[in-house]
């Protein structure tokens, strides 16, 4: 990328150098000294001007020598008018401060409490080229929402997927979290997940972000791997003056009535000669909770044993048609502790106007420990089951042998794992860059490193299992249930040894991000307004993961359930019912203190060694852009981004060695190490238009040009086998990487009292996405009986459509008589429809009919919210339709994210200037994670977490 780069700098260098012109750089806050992003400053002499970035600061270059007016205009605020002095051949700094403004209506004037966040989000949305949507921190504190992945969830066309009650995925326009891009200042986070790119959001708290920025239309010079979208975190910056902010807070999880604590501080401030600012915020969190959980499988296959054999002395089995039952069922208790602690710092130094250096860094850490306790009911084998051992009535299975499996999930008995498993996450960013104003060539540059790991060691598992008849409960199919025909058989003494083994896990990415920028003047058009951009980057990733497993052989010492510590873990309140008790489980303390030496151990290599791998992913990119006004109203933005990725990745393989003793062959497992490579490059072509109707009126179009490359662990030709679920997970080393193109029409009105109604469409044709394709193995390629197995295999589809629509509204109700006027109305909503081509069924059968993955037809956003000079409340509603989640062998076998509806309050009420009170209330409605599988009424998992209610103190210090 070199040679062009020098060239644009010798094509430009007389322009840069030879130019009578000077430049005004200048910073915006409100009346607290805080940034202004999003403002529009223009010399209305010239028609010339330009907006401010999310530090607040604004350049206009090649201005002629003389004195100007110059003119800030932002919703919510007053404008404002200061005269500037342009020299030749110098950069003149300002700053600007403005103030909220009243809207009079009527003869009354009516204040607009608390929009001062609404207004940053607002502005900066409104003044961006390309269709974004943007949250600032204050929006963020207005509602209750401790993660940012909590506080995405809140944007129009975004959905997120659940962990332990809290967000953790983006789903962005109905596509998949891996075929979204999450960056931190713009640069990439990398993803501790290790078969996936998902980047998790529950590990960073919203107290340490400044503005989130939701480009639904990337720009040339953004990464193109976001086909759904782009989700980039800003962190805070140096303030303008001293600034002290700080938070403490309790509360209780009503699902364990265990304690929430959490605190941040936030402390900042500029030298006196405005050259060197910093920040420093620190933020903690312990939440002690947990999940009442039933999981069910379900088939519409039964078989049994008829006693007769065939010539070869193997059974003779009968077939029987029933309608679909349950045949796995599953209760399951979980006692998590999760524990986030963040620091962030940021530096910046300004040298003269025209060049500033900043770092930026940020490093989170939770620990997640977690105890879970597992009653497991499989149906027997079909050889197993004789006639006098079932009963089907109407068509369904309701009584027959079942093996039963209790399990407890532990740690090592230390205090960091207080016998429980330990996930021990952490995501860093150290960020270095500079922003240049050499004539009138415009600068910047960052190198960041960052890198996420995710470590699980002395990660335990106690297992004893039974035998014994159950009957099947038919009534409600969104609650099923087994129970123990003869409560005597479920004794403690039934349950014998299974194993007890050990595990660690460690994964882990590092990126290597690596950009520079160029912007210049080029008024093509005579309107006074325009810029050609163009710049490099490189990524250089890599991924490991590295786990192994151990079993221990401890039968002789524990030899039934009977003979160790056991508790009762059963709750009279569990969420899914007081039908379901869980019952007697070994205890997290007794397996934490067993002394497992891994020297007396078995390691066990197929448990682990195919899901290990090492990847290397280089990306190279360059890209121009033109930024141009064909008119007073009407602007375009069309340029080009060309990536090369390349890809090594090294997995295993694992090939199983039947006994043989005539040829004197014991049964072995080996490992053979794989490699694979791929490269390819993306021409990306991109057009926005931008119209002003009006001054708060805006029409925009964008035909974009978007990918997503695939996950490490599908391009492994690696193979997998799980005998216990009669599995076979397989690679695909010649996956393409998903392309789409993109349409996007939006129509905005901003009002002038801090508020927007917008509507648009949206279309993607999506080539060559990635989906898992089951069917049953033909032969026995891979020894040990895999014959007959279900292969799970990642595959290219054919294409793939998505259409969409979007609306929203925010404003306060100003208009009313009275107190009403304090009340407020933020609302949106997304409709989505898709179809999937070339997905084909465990027969080789292409499948009609189906949504892409991940697509929610509806999505909802709402709240309604009140303030005064001191009070403030609001009540949050977030709802997300059910989607096809993951595609099955038939659509029998598909499985189904279900509808989610969370209802939120959070209240505060100000003491004085500086500090205020509040409370939140987070899942009023108690809103499960629920999965079914083919229908609507066959719960596939259905998990509850219970209400959370915070209470605590806000601090906040400012000195301009």
């Amino acid at each position: 990328m070199k040679k062009p780069v020098l060239f644009f700098l010798l094509l430009f260098l007389p322009f840069i150098l030879l130019a009578q012109s000077g430049n005004i750089q200048g910073v915006v806050t409100d009346e607290n000294g805080l940034y202004l992003p999003g403002a529009n400053a223009i010399i209305p002499s010239l028609s010339k001007g330009s907006i401010t970035d999310f530090d607040g600061k604004f350049t206009i270059v090649d201005v002629p020598e003389g004195t100007y007016s110059i003119k800030i205009s932002y919703l919510g605020y007053a404008d404002l008018s200061q005269e500037v002095t342009v020299v030749a051949h110098q950069t003149v700094s300002i700053r600007l401060s403005v103030e909220q403004k009243s809207v009079e209506l009527e003869g009354v004037e009516v204040s607009a409490y608390g929009l001062s966040g609404q207004s940053k989000a607002l502005n900066t949305q409104k003044t961006n080229l390309n269709i974004t949507n943007v949250v600032s921190t204050d929006q963020i504190g207005k509602f209750p929402d401790a993660n940012i992945g909590d506080a995405v969830k809140r944007i129009p066309g975004i959905t997120m997927q659940m962990d332990q009650g809290e967000a953790r995925n983006v789903i962005v326009r109905g596509l998949s979290p891996q075929l979204n891009s999450v960056t931190l200042n713009g640069s990439r986070i990398p993803s501790a997940e290790g078969d996936n790119r998902n980047v998790q959001m529950d590990l960073i708290p919203a107290d340490m972000i400044q503005s989130i920025e939701v480009s639904k239309a990337v720009t040339p010079d953004m990464d193109a791997d976001a086909l759904g979208g782009s989700v980039n975190l800003i962190t805070r910056t140096s303030p303008q003056g001293f600034r002290l902010s700080a938070t403490l807070g309790s509360g209780i999880n009503f699902i364990t009535d265990k304690p929430i604590l959490n605190g941040s501080v936030l402390l900042g401030d500029r030298s006196k000669n405005d050259k060197f600012g910093w920040m420093i915020s620190v933020s903690g969190n312990d939440n002690d909770f947990g999940s009442d959980n039933v999981e069910a499988e379900w088939t519409d296959e039964f078989e049994y044993n008829t006693g007769i054999e065939d010539g070869d002395g193997e059974p003779i089995l009968e077939e029987v048609d029933v309608d679909p039952y349950v045949n796995v069922y599953e209760q399951r208790e979980y006692l998590v502790q999760r524990i986030r602690r963040s620091f962030s710092a940021n530096l910046d130094y300004k040298f003269d106007a025209n060049n500033t250096v900043f770092l930026k860094t940020m490093y989170n850490w939770r620990d997640d420990r977690e105890n879970r306790f597992r009653l497991e009911h499989e149906i027997l084998d079909a050889e197993d089951i004789e006639e006098s051992d079932f009963i089907i009535t109407d068509g369904v299975p309701t009584r027959f042998p079942v093996e039963v499996k209790r399990q407890s999930k532990g740690g090592i008995d230390s205090g960091r794992n207080k016998n429980r498993r330990l996930e021990d996450q952490r995501m860093q960013n150290y960020s270095l860059g500079g922003n240049h104003l050499w004539g009138n060539l415009k600068v910047d540059w960052m190198t960041s490193f960052a890198k996420a790991s995710e470590e699980r060691l002395n990660e335990r598992y106690a297992e004893f299992e039974s035998e014994y008849s159950i009957n099947n409960d038919v009534l409600n199919s969104r609650y099923p249930r087994y129970s123990v025909v003869n409560t005597a058989d479920a004794a403690l003494e039934n349950f014998e040894y299974s194993e007890i083994t050990e595990e660690n896990q460690y994964t882990e990415e590092e990126d290597l991000n690596v950009f520079v920028n160029f912007e210049i003047p080029a008024d093509i058009f005579s309107q006074g307004e325009g810029s050609l951009k163009f710049g490099a980057r490189g990524r250089f990733k890599s991924k490991l993961r590295d786990n192994n497993f151990y079993e221990f052989d401890l039968e002789d010492d524990f030899p039934t359930l009977a003979t160790v510590p056991v508790k009762d873990y059963s709750d009279p309140d569990y969420l899914a019912g007081s039908q379901y008790q869980i019952g007697s489980f070994a205890s997290e303390a007794w397996l934490g203190a067993l002394d497992l030496n891994i020297a007396d151990g078995e390691l066990i290599v197929d448990e682990f060694a195919p899901s290990n791998f090492n990847v290397n992913e280089d990306v190279l990119a360059g890209y121009i852009m033109l930024n141009q006004k064909l008119s007073e109203k009407f602007s375009v933005l069309v340029g080009v981004r060309l990536e090369n990725t390349k890809l090594e990745s090294k997995g295993n393989r694992v090939i199983y060695i039947e006994e043989d003793e005539d040829a004197g062959i014991d049964e072995a497992v080996l490992v053979e190490e794989v490699i694979g490579e791929n490269s390819y490059t993306n021409v990306l072509p991109g057009v926005h238009l931008k119209y002003d109707v009006s001054t708060n009126t805006i029409l925009r179009f964008a035909w974009t040009n978007t990918l997503a490359r695939p996950n490490y662990q599908d391009l492994i030709p690696r193979a997998e086998v799980i005998n216990e679920d009669k599995e076979l997970v397989l690679g695909n080393a010649d996956l393409n990487p998903t392309t789409s193109m993109n349409f996007d029409l939006m129509a905005e009105h901003y009002f002038e009292s801090v508020g927007l109604i917008s509507g648009g469409l949206f279309y993607k044709n999506i080539d060559e996405f990635i989906y898992t394709f089951i069917y049953e193995a033909p032969d026995d390629n891979l020894g040990a009986g895999t014959e007959g197995y279900d292969v799970f295999q990642p595959l290219n589809g054919d294409s793939a459509t998505i259409f969409g629509m979007e609306f929203a509204f925010q404003r306060q109700l100003d208009f009313l008589p009275g107190f009403a006027r304090n009340f407020s109305l933020y609302l949106n909503y997304t409709y989505l429809s898709s179809s999937a081509d070339g997905i084909r069924n465990e027969d080789g059968d292409e499948r009609s009919d189906l949504d892409l993955p991940n697509t929610a037809p509806n999505m909802f956003n709402g709240s309604l919210g009140y303030a005064d000079k001191n009070f403030s409340a609001r009540l949050s509603a977030n709802f997300s339709d059910s989607y096809i989640d993951e595609i099955g062998g038939n659509d029998f076998e598909d499985r189904y994210y279900d509808t989610q509806m969370f209802l939120d309050f959070n209240a505060t009420f100000q003491i004085n200037k500086n500090l205020s009170v509040y409370a939140d209330l987070n899942n009023i409605t108690n809103q499960p994670l629920r999965y079914f599988q083919g229908v609507k009424e066959r719960t596939q998992q259905i998990e509850f977490y219970g209400q959370r209610f915070s209470l605590g103190l806000k601090y906040d210090l400012f000195k301009k």
